[in-house]
């Protein structure tokens, strides 16, 4: 009969995904004969096309659709239609040409899985005194087929449509494919909690397979809502102390954070004075300090409501130690007295004092009275008083009193003592026939006076009321070689020595040390710094020197015998300079020198110290330079 007339049977149901191949059998299995002329149709909106002919087990495409497509398996009970896509979602039915044979319909179920779902959430934000529901998200799915299901969920939990409150619009776009693109909407009246709250979408869709799911990634829409609390931090946490770098923020319970002012309150009138805040509104002490205590307030003003708020007063307390004290202010002393010292400080916490010796950071006395018995010549190095917060870590200030001539300072010109050197032995490296500035320093109280065991022309100038400088300049003979030099300063009280050894040659290179580079004026009390001396003359002019020298000894010997004895003697000799200069300058060879003993070392605090050495006992140090 003519396909289509008879109420035509339920279809037998085949599924196949996009891409696959459908296999598609004519009914129930019969004898062969019974497939051997089969025509196979396909239905589209109730009307068939003839697409495929079967005859004596022979198949042919049609033209049309299909006609690439279609192929006979299972000795011909089987159509195979390949590279299934979304337009083959039809009804397709076969038909034998023998007499009473019934048609089989087949309906052909088409399944795409959409891609995974992509979500936009609302750049702009949602406020919560919105009246009515907002879009909150976008959930896009693409290529699916037939359209998924969507369901939107929030913090885990699936959303229904609720009136008023949430809203959720669908629609689909159908692709040239065939394929459809899933777009939906979640629109939703917020509340304040949701700020933190999470949101994806999960794609729904169909198999063969089976059922399965897809999800979005989670996001987060910002949610707008008024402060009802304003509060105060500062930063650091703990004590604060003067110097730290201080923050105080104002903080809030609103999204966006209201517009804030600062208030400190003014101590004489009790009244909040407005301060002026960074742009991110903390105010910032790079370095705090006591003044900026006292009572702050913020205050925050919501630009949208236009309401105010005032948080509760805070109080910043700054912790400090100032003005440190010495008395008396101006103390006096004989060589051997005794004197106390007493430290104060200021400050608004419970101050602790030390008492240091400033050179070795020993700790002399814990308390704020200082006692000092046995004084003699200098205090070199001098004394430290430290006041300091236990509760505050970190929070000290001190107060030195001076390191070299302290004692003379303290004692004024009532003490008295020996002379004292500043190095008690020196050793050099000379040229014979050279011409040599020796320089020794000496000092005491009276003023010394210094004489020198070698004959020479000796200049003296006073580098302080109680010191005194003497250079002597000399020849350097073999005999002086032989003897070596000693620097004598005397005064009524006693006398001391600096002893100068002197060696032929230049500085043995195993020291380490550039001959230019040492200063001889290292002083006993380690205070001067060194200084660079004026560099060596190169070998280069030394050679063409020495030869002048020669033939000038050869043809002029009267005259050089003249130069001689009137010390002006004008080659080989090391470079004579001004005396104005200072000691450190002199054109000297420095390899090692011996000092006197180091004045924190000499009895400054008998009694206290446990140093019991004799008085005027000076004793020695060696310093060794090469090391």
């Amino acid at each position: 009969g003519v396909p289509g007339e008879a109420e035509p049977p339920t279809p037998e149901l085949v599924e196949v995904e996009v891409g696959g191949t459908a296999l598609l059998k004519c009914g129930p299995s019969h004898s062969q004969a019974n497939f051997s002329h089969v025509d196979w149709f396909s239905v589209h909106k109730e009307k068939p096309t003839l697409i495929f002919r079967v005859r004596k087990g022979q198949g042919q495409s049609e033209p049309g659709e299909y006609q690439q497509r279609l192929s006979l398996q299972d000795r011909g009970t089987t159509l195979a239609l390949s590279h299934v896509t979304p337009h083959d979602e039809r009804v397709f039915l076969c038909q034998g040409k023998r007499p009473q044979s019934q048609e089989h319909r087949i309906q052909l179920r088409v399944y795409k899985a959409p891609e995974e779902p992509t979500i936009q959430v609302n750049p702009l934000g949602i406020s919560v005194s919105s009246k009515e529901p907002v879009e909150v998200a976008t959930c896009v799915g693409r290529n699916g087929y037939p359209v998924p299901q969507v369901i939107w969920y929030k913090n885990g939990h699936s959303l229904k449509e609720e009136k008023n409150r949430v809203h959720i619009q669908s629609s689909q776009i159908a692709e040239s494919s065939g394929l459809y693109t899933l777009q939906s909407v979640l629109k939703a009246r917020l509340v304040k909690e949701d700020n933190e709250a999470r949101f994806y979408c999960e794609l729904n869709y169909r198999l063969p397979s089976g059922n399965h799911m897809k999800e979005s990634q989670e996001v987060n829409v910002q949610v707008f809502y008024p402060a009802e609390k304003v509060w105060l931090e500062v930063e650091p946490s703990g004590p604060l102390k003067e110097g730290d770098r201080v923050e105080i923020w104002c903080l809030a319970d609103g999204n966006p954070p209201p517009h804030f002012t600062i208030s400190k309150q003014n101590l004489r009138t009790e009244e909040m004075e407005e301060m002026t805040p960074e742009d991110n509104g903390a105010l910032v002490f790079e370095s705090a300090r006591k003044e900026h205590s006292g009572l702050y307030q913020c205050q925050g003003l919501d630009l949208e409501t236009m309401a105010s708020l005032l948080s509760d007063p805070q109080e910043l307390l700054v912790n400090y130690v100032s003005d440190v004290r010495v008395s008396p202010a101006a103390p006096e002393s004989q060589e051997g007295g005794s004197l106390t010292l007493t430290c104060e400080a200021d400050s608004n916490q419970a101050v602790q004092f030390q008492w240091l010796r400033e050179k070795t950071g020993r700790v002399l006395v814990e308390g704020p009275e200082l006692r000092l018995h046995g004084l003699k010549r200098e205090a070199g190095g001098g004394y430290r008083c430290v006041a300091s917060v236990p509760s505050v870590p970190g929070l000290n200030r001190t107060r030195l009193l001076p390191g070299a001539g302290w004692f003379r300072a303290l004692g004024g010109q009532k003490a008295t003592w020996p002379p004292w050197m500043t190095l008690k032995e020196r050793k050099m490296w000379v040229r014979e026939n050279a011409l040599l500035n020796l320089s020794c320093e000496a000092s005491g109280h009276p003023r010394p006076t210094i004489s020198w065991s070698v004959e020479g022309t000796a200049q003296e100038r006073d580098q302080d009321p109680q010191s005194v400088l003497s250079v002597l300049s000399v020849l350097v003979t073999p005999e002086l070689l032989r003897t070596g030099a000693e620097c004598v300063a005397s005064n009524s009280l006693g006398r001391n020595t600096t002893a100068i050894f002197l060696e032929l040659g230049k500085q043995p290179a195993s020291t380490g040390l550039s001959t230019s580079t040492v200063s001889p004026s290292v002083r006993a009390n380690g205070t001067s710094t060194e200084k660079k001396l004026p560099e060596p003359e190169s070998k280069g002019v030394a050679i063409v020197a020495v030869t002048v020298c020669v033939l000038v000894l050869a043809v002029l010997g009267a005259v050089l015998y003249f130069f001689y004895k009137k010390g002006k003697l004008p080659c080989g000799r090391s470079g004579k300079q001004e005396i104005t200069l200072p000691p450190s300058r002199k054109s000297e060879y420095v390899v090692e020198v011996k000092s006197d003993k180091l004045p924190e070392e000499m009895g400054l605090l008998q009694g206290s110290s446990g140093d019991q050495r004799a008085p005027g006992d000076q004793g020695e140090k060696y310093i060794d330079l090469r090391h």
